[in-house]
Order: C-alpha cells, then structure tokens, then sequence
C-alpha cells in the first residue's frame, strides 16, 4: 500500500478480531513511526506498549473507576468543550457511529455500554500509551510534535493491515495506567492507541468520517490563477 492510499483509506477502528499482533510487527511499526519530524528533533516522546494481562489490569481498573463514579483523572486537565462548528462535528461523526449500530437516541443501556468500550480500549489486543517529556508539559510544541508521530503510527499500522484509533478513553484514569504500565513521573500521559487486527464484521468500522473541502481549510497566496 502506497502512502496516498494509506492516508486516504485510513479510517478508525473500534473492533478488533482477538489475533494477536505479533512483536515484531510492532516495533517496525513503531520504528517507522519514530522517524516523525520533532521541533529542532527533540523526539519528546515515550511509547508503553500493552498486551495480555497487563492491558486487562487496565480495562479492569478504568472500568471499576468509572462504573464506580471516579472522577476522570488525566494528566493533561485543559481539556476545553467543544462549541460552534467543532461541536457540530463531534456530534456528526458520533450519529454517524450510532445510526450503524442501530443504537437509538433513548436507549440508554446500549450508549453507556458504547461509552464502556472506549475505556476499555475497544477491546483491542494491544493499546500503546502515548507519553512526553513532563519538563516539557507547557510547551505545546512538543504536543504537537507527539502527535505528528501517533500519527505516523497509525498510518503505518493501517498499510500493514492493522486497525486503530487515538483513544483518549482509555487514559482518563491515568493513575491506573501509569501503576500497571510502570510509567514513570517525569512522562506526561498524552492518549493511548488501540491497535489490532479489524473485525470486518462490526459495523461501526465501516463508518468514514467526513472533511471539509481544502477551500474551506486553505488560502493559496501570490499563485496564478
């Protein structure tokens, strides 16, 4: 698969088959990955890689803490509400979700166990904690420079075959990751990303989220016409 192909194909996965991902495949994935481009190549970035029973200690903890009311705990709090056009996507791509799952609007059970799935890292067979550098926590820089590479990874992951998607649920109980992932303090928890293999026939993978046309995104200066 050729780059053009993997970026426009890409879209993100919330079933997974239970077929392990072998790690070998990770680390080229990976290592693919750790070429993104950083600021001045600082590379501030710290993947923690997560299968078997150390990302089921996982899913049980978020799922006992949520279910248990524990307030979310990240640590990255700034998270702003979205308002105007941003939140009228956010809801676009979610009645998208629901209207192929065939998860009406009143039906509570069903969407709270949707929103379970997420802190359970969809079930994936592999979440990989995405982390930085804490000293460099106001420097939003290197937010972004992660985020250049999280999306190497799941560009390179998708022309392998393997489905993901950046799953901020998964780290909303971030003490319980950082304990089970032995994550040290000096890394900020940034998002994680489940990983695996597509299961083809849940219905929520076929779901293409949609994009503003560029005329709409970018403004071409001092070209012919």
């Amino acid at each position: 698969m050729d780059l053009d192909q993997a970026i426009t194909e890409r879209r993100s996965i919330r079933g997974f088959t239970n077929q392990p991902v072998p790690k070998e495949l990770l680390e080229e994935i990976i290592t693919l990955a750790n070429r993104a481009p950083s600021s001045m190549n600082t590379q501030p970035w710290h993947l923690h890689v997560l299968t078997g029973e150390p990302l089921e200690q996982v899913r049980k903890g978020n799922t006992e803490r949520m279910l248990g009311g524990v307030k979310p705990t990240r640590d990255i709090e700034d998270y702003a509400e979205y308002e105007g056009e941003h939140r009228k996507r956010q809801i676009e791509i979610a009645v998208q979700l629901f209207e192929v799952m065939g998860i009406e609007r009143g039906d509570k059970e069903r969407r709270q166990d949707w929103v379970m799935r997420g802190f359970r890292q969809f079930d994936a067979p592999v979440s990989i904690v995405v982390c930085f550098d804490r000293s460099l926590l106001s420097n939003t820089i290197a937010h972004f420079d992660t985020g250049a590479m999280t999306n190497s990874l799941v560009l390179a992951a998708w022309a392998r075959g393997l489905g993901a998607v950046i799953n901020g649920q998964g780290i909303m109980q971030s003490p319980v990751v950082r304990e089970v992932a032995g994550i040290p303090e000096d890394q900020i928890i940034l998002t994680c990303v489940a990983l695996g293999w597509p299961d083809k026939e849940f219905v929520a993978n076929s779901v293409v989220s949609r994009r503003r046309p560029i005329s709409n995104t970018t403004q071409f200066l001092g070209f012919d016409e």
